[in-house]
């Protein structure tokens, strides 16, 4: 089954059967959530919508956004991702994963943010094999 790997270069750490997913992360100056939305397909994760609640320094607005219910909605157009390699640090707290609308840390599936390993990668694979 096609689900979520995570992990870094190439070794897995965790795998996750879901066939799409919500990124979701506060900016660590501006305190404004950022969410995007996710689907795993064979050639890589493919983001759809994001949605993010306000702008300020790095975080403007993309063209076309919509406000609606509080936040900008907008579509992105990049081709899918294969990794989709994350920074994690402690002082920046962490993402949270969104399944079925139900959101947890990242850190549930690879342990907390450490600075010893300030990055985390995230792709589609083939789960439930243990290959990557």
């Amino acid at each position: 089954m096609l689900g979520l790997c995570m992990g870094l270069a190439g070794v897995v750490w965790a795998e996750l059967p879901a066939p799409s997913f919500t990124l979701a992360w506060t900016h660590t100056i501006e305190k404004i959530r950022w969410e995007e939305d996710y689907r795993v397909t064979p050639s890589g994760l493919l983001l759809g919508e994001a949605r993010i609640k306000g702008s300020g320094a790095g975080m403007e607005i993309p063209d076309g956004a919509e406000l609606r219910e509080g936040a900008w909605h907008y579509q992105s157009h990049l081709p899918p991702l294969q990794p989709l390699r994350l920074g994690r640090t402690p002082e920046a707290g962490d993402y949270q994963l969104c399944i079925d609308q139900r959101c947890r840390p990242l850190g549930d599936w690879v342990g907390p943010p450490q600075a010893d390993r300030p990055a985390l990668e995230l792709w589609s694979c083939e789960t439930g094999s243990g290959a990557g």
